[in-house]
Formats: C-alpha cells, sequence, structure tokens
C-alpha cells in the first residue's frame, strides 16, 4: 500500500481512504476494508460515523441504523455527525415518498439523540432548515432558524445562504434583503458566487428591478461582477425590452474591462409592442322607429314586386 499509493498503514490513512469511500457512494466496500482490516487497525468513531455518513449518502437507512446500533453495542458513541448524517436521510426520503411524514419522522430522530444524550449543534438545524426549504415551508425554515438560540447554537454562513435563497424564492424579498444584513452584521462576508445565486433566483421570479439593487449591493461589498453575471442581468433587461437598460449594464462592463460579448436576445412576447388594431365599425343598435320604418320600406319593396309594370309604348 505503501509503495503503490503512497499510504502508510494507519488510521489516518484508514480514515482518507474510508471517507473519500463514503463521499462517492461505497460505503459497502468501506465497511469490509474496516472489518477486514480491524485486527491491525482498530476503527475509532470518527471512523464509524463516516461509514454511517456513507450509507446514509447511498440512501440506504436501514443499513445506517443497523451499523449505528452495532457502535451502539461495541461501546462506541455516536456523535452529532453521525445523527446528522441520519437526519438528512431521513428527509431525503420523506421528501422523496412523503413530505407529510417529515415532521413526524424528524422528531424520532431528535427524540433520539436527546434520549442518547448527544446535544444538537448549528449542522442539525441546517439540515433541518435546508429540506424544509426544499419543499417550499420558508415560513416554518424561519420559525426555526428563530427557535436556534435555545439549544445554545448560533447559525453560521450556510444556515443565512440557504434562508436567502429561499425567501428570495419564495418572494419574499424585503425579508430576503433583511437576512443578508443580518448575516452581515453576524461578520460573514458574501462572495461573488452567492450574490449571482441571488440575482439568478430574483431573474427567474421576474424581480429585474430588484435583482439591480442586490447588483448594486454586491459592487458596494466589493464583489466585481463577472462575465456570467452582466451576461445574465443585460439578457433579462433584453427580455423585457429594455434596451437601455441593458446598453447602459454592456457599457459598465466594458469601462471595468469585463468582456461581455454581443449577442442575440430574444424579447418575450408579452413585452413586445403590441400593433395599433385597426377600429372596427361597431353595428349602432337600431331603435324602434327605426326598425319600424325599415320594416315598412321592406314590405313596400315586397308589395310593389308583384305589380305588373305597364309596358313602354312604342313611337311610329
Amino acid at each position: 500500500m505503501e509503495s503503490e499509493y503512497g499510504f502508510k498503514r494507519d488510521k489516518n490513512s484508514l480514515r482518507l481512504v474510508v471517507e473519500k469511500m463514503c463521499e462517492n457512494g461505497y460505503a459497502s466496500y468501506a465497511e469490509k476494508l474496516v472489518k477486514n482490516s480491524a485486527n491491525e487497525i482498530f476503527p475509532d468513531e470518527k471512523i464509524c460515523d463516516l461509514l454511517i455518513r456513507g450509507w446514509c449518502v447511498d440512501g440506504k437507512l436501514d443499513e445506517a441504523k443497523r451499523l449505528a446500533g452495532e457502535m451502539y453495542r461495541g461501546g462506541f458513541e455516536i456523535g452529532a455527525t453521525a445523527y446528522n448524517a441520519i437526519l438528512d436521510c431521513v428527509c431525503k426520503l420523506c421528501r422523496k415518498k412523503d413530505p407529510f411524514r417529515i415532521d413526524s419522522e424528524v422528531e424520532k430522530v431528535l427524540v433520539e439523540m436527546d434520549h442518547n444524550g448527544v446535544p444538537r449543534d448549528v449542522e442539525t438545524f441546517n439540515v433541518m432548515i435546508s429540506n424544509l426549504c426544499k419543499i417550499r415551508r420558508t415560513k416554518d425554515a424561519m420559525k426555526l432558524f428563530n427557535r436556534i438560540g435555545e439549544w445554545g447554537c448560533y447559525p453560521n454562513e450556510t444556515t443565512f445562504l440557504v434562508l436567502i435563497k429561499s425567501l428570495y424564492q419564495a418572494a419574499r424579498v424585503g425579508e430576503g434583503d433583511e437576512m443578508i444584513d443580518k448575516m452581515k452584521s453576524a461578520g460573514y462576508a458574501i462572495d461573488k458566487k452567492a450574490y449571482y445565486e441571488f440575482l439568478k433566483i430574483l431573474c427567474g421570479i421576474e424581480r429585474v428591478e430588484h435583482a439591480m439593487s442586490v447588483f448594486k449591493k454586491m459592487k458596494a461589498d466589493g464583489c466585481k461582477p463577472g462575465i456570467k453575471t452582466y451576461d445574465l442581468l443585460m439578457g433579462k433587461w433584453f427580455a423585457h425590452n429594455r434596451v437601455d437598460k441593458a446598453n447602459a449594464l454592456f457599457n459598465e462592463a466594458t469601462r471595468n474591462g469585463v468582456e461581455v460579448t454581443p449577442k442575440e436576445y430574444r424579447v418575450e412576447q408579452r413585452y413586445l409592442k403590441k400593433p395599433n388594431a385597426v377600429e372596427k365599425k361597431v353595428k349602432k343598435r337600431e331603435t324602434l322607429p327605426e326598425k319600424m320604418a325599415r320594416k315598412r320600406r321592406r314590405l313596400k319593396q315586397i308589395r310593389l314586386s308583384f305589380v305588373k309594370k305597364p309596358k313602354k309604348m312604342s313611337m311610329r
């Protein structure tokens, strides 16, 4: 192993190999490797947590619970990492099969954590918040965010980013802006990639004006917009038939040295100027006297059509 791959046969190397195998969906092979090398390198709790997480990545909850039971009977303590992986697996399976069961199934895992004395950490809340946001339960995710301090936890960068995206996706743009301010107040910086994702969501829900205000915040925070950012906003303004706004962004990109390639943008049908329709002559409704007069004229024409017309006299 050391000569072929450059790994020493020690616990750190085993932990690294198990971690990479579990991340790529080979939890069964990783577990066999750990069991076969147990006489030489006895696994620790971190390796066992990695194996549980690997089974959860594969979506095999029963195998993860089986391994957790074996660990518990073997004297190992199941840590928050393993429970968070199980919690995430439970949420994913509920989202796939029955979203209405997510609350009851999550509660079972949390009760088991409390029973075994495993405290909840910020990752536990991140798992629950992100899965709630994925099924569009932003209101419940916000309630959970407001209660995170009851367990002595504080939101991290992931917590804020997930909630900001979910709030923007739900068109609650004001609350999304407030969450950005809270994130900055907590000492977390927003990078260019995160800002681009915000702009993409806002353009997707047709809030282009608000996307421009977030774009200004992006530049104020020192993040230099790139080609993808300018192309996204320009394309959306052209789709809205606002050529002036799109040209202003193109000129700004040129001044900043961003090489935006001009291309054809399609204007959406609803934003095209409709041609002036020819006014149709609306037939005026007849009044009763006009209707009676028309009937009299028509009856007179019919009556005269039966009268024999006199022949013209020929002149001799």
